[in-house]
């Protein structure tokens, strides 16, 4: 036995809207295909005959028409926000490391490493502990490449 057909009363302003979007320019492509849904549904079109046509799962043909009811049209085109990873340096952890790799390579070595300013970020208590691939994506967002003489600054030279 199937599921009866949801029923999405779509306002016809939220239709016309939506009429407007998809003929005005380049839209993200999830987008598109929930806003072709949700007219299809607001027509009374079933979401597995819908899925034949349109490139999303009848599940989620459904999620978005119950998005819809629930929050309206933004919430039914758009994703909510997601909140991401927390960050791993505080801005103060940022700059220390930063200032330790413009002062020079500890005693011994000719010049950072990515693996050398894990270490001695950790040894130095700037940060409790660290991964290489942290203190990689804070180099290159600051463009440092230590590891290259000729790119870092060195005390008492201009």
């Amino acid at each position: 036995m199937s599921r009866p057909a949801l029923r999405i009363p779509v306002s016809k302003r939220d239709q016309k809207a939506l009429e407007e979007f998809l003929s005005g320019g380049v839209q993200p492509v999830r987008a598109v295909l929930r806003a072709l849904a949700l007219l299809q549904l607001a027509k009374g079109i079933s979401a597995p005959r819908l899925a034949e046509f349109v490139s999303l799962t009848p599940q989620a043909i459904r999620k978005v028409g119950h998005r819809y009811v629930e929050g309206g049209l933004e919430r039914a085109l758009y994703e909510k926000e997601r909140p991401g990873a927390a960050a791993l340096l505080e801005d103060s952890q940022k700059q220390r490391i930063i200032a330790m790799v413009c002062a020079g390579a500890p005693e011994g070595h000719a010049r950072w490493t990515v693996r050398l300013v894990a270490e001695q970020a950790v040894k130095r208590r700037l940060v409790p502990r660290v991964g290489r691939e942290t203190i990689r994506v804070l180099l290159l967002s600051h463009d440092l490449k230590p590891w290259r003489e000729k790119n870092v600054v060195h005390p008492g030279t201009h």
